[in-house]
């Protein structure tokens, strides 16, 4: 049972506002039409998502055999103690249905000459449940199909080019989003008046200085999200995709884990597949665990490399177009050369609280997507769930507003303000954010590490004065940090080389907020009264 209790009232009057146009947000956003729906994108449609580069697909229980109990139960041992079972079961139940929707929304996805879905494995899952486009270019071929419908509903506006740094509440109430829009050269922050407002900003992934993720993936809504007082959770928890090609670009090219799946393998400069000496799953073992047998090879010095010549082999470029590109532009040819490959930061389990529904603590805020934290992932995300957890999340967060939702007047709220920063003192700060977070804060940590980027983090915020944009950055790297610092343990995509084993008195989540002065408060469980039946969250004695 699970201790977060979600605000509990219903949308204010004024607009629907989506913050974020990848897969969640745009998803939201066709489930809620016909209602109005004006949805900010920081980037032109499709330039600005993690989404669109997601390679693998979209797990579901689909192929004949399978079952969403089965799923639920792999995500569940995937999260290493963690999960949510009852929002793992609702989430996978649920997987059929939102393929469905996907597919009517015109995604191509690969089917075989019978018309059943053409399935892949990936880690950790014990059945072919990833469907797929064209057997890497699954998030290419969804968001497309899914721009092209949004560009096609008349009661949905797409703001590109603004950039969401706050939420401005009535009370205890969402009543509009702040955003720095640049006109004649000139940036203002102007406030969005809103009744409801569902953050969709995607992950964490720019913190870190070798990322899979867009250079918007930077978490800045999981800080103004809690600065309106919303529960953060498991912010400790971020997954590093093992096989990054490391060819020296930024952001690092994904080499999916499909191509494991295929039988490619991980070897060493002298060709020995260090993965069996770690674990008996081999290259298919969880992420966090191949992520950390990558990263001690790199350490050691004998190099990662990942070996495709033989499987897929001669068939790389037909069954993995995207990778195969990459490799190319890198001068690599996978049917012949072993391809480098680094951990890098890929996906965030941790993020704004919610329950099944998208609802946060905080009245009138939804989220969905990588930005929310629904309890699905634990401490290690299971392959392919992140783009069915943003459809099923999408489609519930609409229907929820949906039923509650009333047109009206919206509060009325402060009008444009200049806003001036230094342009290079946020370069310097981002970089300063991103080499602290990938040193200290990366796939193995201590309590010395940690410490030395808490300071290093406070002193970019001291440094930020008025730029929200870099203070919302670093206030969630703190957040990240802080909670790494607090669980003394290891656990999935969390592991401390000074507390290497887990811990069963903290196989639970983690919640804070952060206090009107800026302080971090942590957050525990309450064990159930006779008052107090349920459990429940309340801040830890400081």
């Amino acid at each position: 049972m699970s201790p977060f209790k979600s605000a509990s009232a219903a949308p204010g009057p004024g607009p629907i506002v989506i913050v974020g146009a990848g897969l969640a947000g745009l998803f939201t956003a066709l489930k809620l039409a016909p209602l109005p729906v004006t949805v900010i994108a920081a980037a032109p449609l499709g330039e600005g998502a993690s989404s669109i580069w997601a390679q693998g697909g979209v797990a579901a229980a689909v192929g004949e055999g399978d079952t969403a109990e089965a799923h639920a139960a792999d995500t569940i041992a995937a999260g290493a103690g963690i999960v949510d079972a009852a929002i793992a079961t609702t989430i996978a139940s649920e997987g059929r249905a939102r393929i469905l929707d996907l597919s009517d929304y015109g995604v191509p996805f690969d089917r075989g000459d019978a018309g059943a879905y053409v399935l892949s494995r990936e880690a950790a899952h014990n059945a072919n449940r990833v469907v797929r486009v064209s057997g890497d270019r699954a998030g290419f071929a969804i968001m497309q199909a899914l721009i092209a419908r949004v560009r096609a509903t008349p009661s949905i506006q797409v703001l590109a080019g603004c950039a969401a740094v706050g939420l401005v509440l009535d009370g205890a109430r969402i009543a509009g989003v702040q955003v720095v829009k640049a006109l004649d050269g000139v940036s203002r922050i102007e406030t969005l008046p809103a009744g409801a407002v569902v953050l969709a900003t995607g992950g964490v992934g720019s913190l870190y200085a070798v990322t899979t993720n867009p250079p918007t993936a930077r978490g800045e809504a999981i800080a103004f999200a809690a600065r309106a007082g919303a529960v953060i959770a498991d912010a400790e928890f971020v997954q590093f995709h093992p096989t990054a090609l490391d060819v020296g670009l930024d952001p690092a090219p994904l080499a999916t884990e499909a191509l494991r799946g295929e039988g490619a393998t991980l070897v060493d400069r002298d060709g020995h597949r260090f993965m069996l000496d770690v674990d008996a799953r081999g290259e298919l073992a969880p992420r966090d665990i191949v992520a950390r047998g990558v990263a001690a090879q790199i350490r050691a010095g004998t190099g990662a490399f990942l070996d495709c010549r033989t499987a897929p082999g001669a068939h790389f470029a037909e069954k993995f177009p995207t990778v195969d590109a990459f490799c190319r532009q890198a001068g690599l040819d996978p049917v012949r050369d072993l391809l480098p490959v680094a951990p890098a930061a890929h996906y965030h389990m941790g993020g704004v609280t919610t329950d099944v529904n998208g609802r946060t603590s905080v009245a009138g805020l939804w989220a969905a997507g990588e930005v929310a934290s629904t309890g699905l992932h634990g401490a290690n995300r299971l392959a392919s769930n992140s783009l069915l957890e943003a459809v099923v999340v999408g489609a519930r967060v609409a229907a929820d507003i949906a039923a509650h939702w009333v047109p009206g007047q919206a509060v009325t709220v402060r009008s444009a303000q200049p806003f001036e920063f230094d342009a290079d003192l946020r370069a310097r700060g981002l970089a300063t954010l991103r080499q602290t977070m990938s040193d200290h804060v990366g796939v193995i940590r201590d309590a010395a590490g940690l410490q030395i980027a808490l300071d290093t983090i406070d002193g970019v915020a001291r440094a930020a004065g008025g730029d929200v944009v870099l203070a919302n950055m670093a206030l969630t790297a703190r957040l990240i940090a802080s909670s790494a610092l607090a669980r003394k343990e290891s656990r999935g995509g969390h592991w401390r080389s000074d507390y290497p084993k887990p811990d069963p008195l903290q196989a639970h989540r983690s919640f804070v907020q952060v206090a009107a002065d800026g302080t971090i408060e942590r957050l525990t469980v309450a064990a159930p009264s006779r008052r107090n039946p349920k459990p429940m969250l309340v801040r830890v004695a400081q």
